[in-house]
């Protein structure tokens, strides 16, 4: 494996992450990946070849490890580590399409032409959803193996003695298993390095929606305070009223006239426009 290019990915994906994402990532590659590949698959390599049975009929030790272990916890893990770090990728791969997209509009219009990406990694329009679908996607893988691994091993442990009486096995037969005490602990480990996981990404995605809602909030704020500087207070107040609005059934203002120049400023017409 090529760690510079690996190294050169990592960094990329930091670049475009929020605080929680670079969290969320080292968690991921320092505490499960590195775990995996370090100290899990060699703990289960050996699965297989310890599995003894108290007998010695052919095939039944065979089928009663296929029924005990469908599939390894180590196969599980590294097909889950692979679904969840592609969403990351997607992000950086969406990046890389805008910066492509400005420099083939370089290169056709020169360099006074118009920017589309002022800033290619800025999480706004397709990036923001891109980027918020990332963090559904992984946090929905996490928790469909954590479902995965409760539903074929119960509780997420593995028992020392396991009964197996299925045929060509003459009878019922006990199976053990290969230092089961480790397994559990290393299992253990990855559910709740996974469940932070889901924790940190939910956490993101409450933290992006909350952060473009307040976003919205605060143009549609300016845009209100802006309208209500184009009319200027004493426009909307007739003259005499004295900016009273709340009288008795009986209340006449006095009438006065009240100067054109009074009036509310009208909108330009479109000579005035152009000029």
């Amino acid at each position: 494996m090529n760690w510079g290019s690996f190294e050169k990915l990592l960094r990329g994906i930091n670049q475009y992450s929020t605080a929680f994402g670079r969290i969320w990532l080292s968690l991921v590659f320092i505490f499960r990946l590195l775990v995996y590949l370090v100290a899990a698959e060699r703990v289960w390599s050996d699965d297989h070849k310890d599995f003894d049975c108290n007998t010695r009929q052919p095939g039944c030790t065979n089928v009663c490890f296929d029924h005990f272990f469908p599939i390894s916890h180590i196969r599980l893990w590294a097909l889950q580590l692979i679904l969840v770090t592609c969403p990351s990728f997607l992000v950086l791969m969406h990046v890389a399409y805008r910066e492509a997209k400005e420099q083939r509009l370089r290169e056709a219009s020169g360099d006074n032409y118009r920017r589309i990406y002022p800033n290619p990694g800025k999480k706004r329009g397709g990036l923001w959803w891109t980027y918020l679908f990332s963090l559904i996607f992984k946090a929905g893988v996490d928790m469909v193996f954590l479902y995965v691994f409760y539903h074929l091993y119960k509780n997420y442990t593995l028992p020392r003695v396991v009964k197996c009486e299925l045929p060509p096995c003459p009878n019922v037969v006990d199976c053990f298993i290969s230092r089961p005490t480790e397994k559990n602990i290393f299992t253990l480990f990855m559910v709740v390095t996974a469940c932070v996981c889901i924790v940190l990404s939910l956490i993101e995605v409450a933290y992006l929606i909350g952060k473009r809602c307040h976003e919205r909030l605060e143009a549609g704020g300016g845009d209100s305070r802006r309208h209500s500087h184009d009319c200027p207070v004493s426009c909307a107040d007739p003259v005499g009223t004295g900016g009273q609005v709340f009288h008795g059934v009986d209340y006449k203002p006095p009438t006065a006239a009240i100067p054109l120049t009074a009036s509310c400023p009208s909108t330009p017409s479109k000579d005035e426009a152009r000029s």
